[in-house]
Parts: structure tokens; C-alpha cells; sequence
């Protein structure tokens, strides 16, 4: 049996934009779908590697990129620990989740560090192979009952109650031009995300129908 970690690889290896079709469902954001996630404010991909912070926490960095084609912007969508979201099944709006980076196996994470160059709230990418704690958690706010491909969103940290948002500050050496990415509590334009490449998971068939595109 592969490992979560390796399993996480392996979808952040292989795929790239696979979107399911034939469903008036397709137009919805799935648990279990693997996406790349735009601020589209700054124009720039949720990212993370195995880069430490060299101050505060000292957890591996998230960041934002502009590039659209690095495999180290993927992340895997889950629920929250002990209510785990059905594969293929919709978001909904106000649900609580889990980013998984998928490169790496780590939760998207925030608590109460200071970020390194606007002094906002840090975040980072936490745990080992897709578990981590409490503080991985994230409410998705939007318009509608379920989260739309098509829509903005902001993501909320349900333990501290801050957005995730990028603000424009840049990094130097060594991840040099890459966008610093944080929490902070004003619902504002720098905390709208929208989904771009991925993998979407199409909502369960019934039992005994054929599915076509099943990964």
C-alpha cells in the first residue's frame, strides 16, 4: 500500500488539468480534488517547499508564485480531522477543511507567530504525511451554498480567525521574488483565492455505475 505521502507525490507528479465533464457537478470544487489556489489580487500560486522559516516558528514556508507551471503548488483539498469530507463531494460554503501540499504531505497552518517581513500572522505548512493538528483547519467563505470553480473565495483559520492573504511583500535569497503569504484579520481584496489547474474529483455514482474517469 503506497504511503499518504507517496500517494501525494505521485498526484503532484502526474497531474495536471483533468476537468470531469458530463455533470452539471463538474462546475463545483470536490473533496479530494488536487488544484493549484490564485490570490487574485497579486496574480500569484499558494506555494510551499521544504524551505524552513529562519524565524519564528521555523516550520516549512508557504509561499505565493507567479510561475503556473511549478509542481510545488499543488494542494490537496480534505476535511477536518475525524469528519472527513466524501471523495467527490462539493464543498460547501462555511465548510471546514484541510489543504494538504502534496509535494510534501504538510497541512496549510497558522498560529500565533509573527510573520517574517509584514510582522502579520505566520502561516506554514505542518504535520507529516496529511496529519497535523488543530491549527490545519479552514472555514471556506463564499457566495453561494457550494464553492464554485468559478467563484472567489477567502479561507479562514478557524483556530485564530484570521484570512489567508498575500499583501505583496517579496522574499530575497534563497526563494528570491517569491510573495509572502499570511494571515490577517480584515476580510479584505488581498484574501479573494480562486481555483486554476487541477485535478477535479466528480461527486459519487451510485453503486454498480461505470465511472470513466475515475483516478
Amino acid at each position: 500500500m503506497l504511503s499518504a505521502g507517496f500517494e501525494l507525490l505521485l498526484l503532484g507528479v502526474c497531474c495536471l488539468w483533468c476537468p470531469a465533464q458530463g455533470s452539471e457537478e463538474a462546475e463545483y470544487v470536490t473533496c479530494g480534488s488536487v488544484v493549484k489556489l490564485l490570490n487574485t489580487r497579486h496574480n500569484v500560486r499558494l506555494h510551499s517547499h521544504d524551505v524552513k522559516y529562519g524565524s519564528g516558528s521555523g516550520q516549512q514556508s508557504v509561499t505565493g508564485v507567479e510561475a503556473s507551471d511549478d509542481a510545488n503548488s499543488y494542494w490537496r483539498i480534505r476535511g477536518k480531522v475525524n469528519d472527513d469530507c466524501r471523495r467527490g463531494e462539493p464543498i460547501k460554503c462555511g465548510q471546514t477543511i484541510r489543504l494538504t501540499h502534496v509535494n510534501t504531505g504538510k497541512n496549510l497552518h497558522s498560529h500565533h507567530f509573527s510573520s517574517p517581513l509584514s510582522n502579520n500572522q505566520e502561516v506554514s505548512a505542518f504535520g507529516e504525511n496529511g496529519e497535523g493538528d488543530d491549527l490545519d483547519t479552514w472555514t471556506v467563505q463564499c457566495s453561494d451554498s457550494a464553492w464554485e470553480r468559478e467563484d472567489t473565495v477567502r479561507f479562514k483559520h478557524v483556530g485564530t480567525s484570521v484570512y489567508l492573504t498575500i499583501t505583496g511583500e517579496q522574499y530575497s535569497h534563497p526563494i528570491k521574488g517569491q510573495r509572502e503569504v499570511h494571515g490577517m484579520t480584515s476580510a479584505n481584496a488581498h484574501n479573494y483565492w480562486k481555483v486554476m489547474e487541477g485535478v477535479f474529483i466528480k461527486p459519487s455514482l451510485p453503486p454498480g455505475t461505470a465511472r470513466h474517469d475515475e483516478l
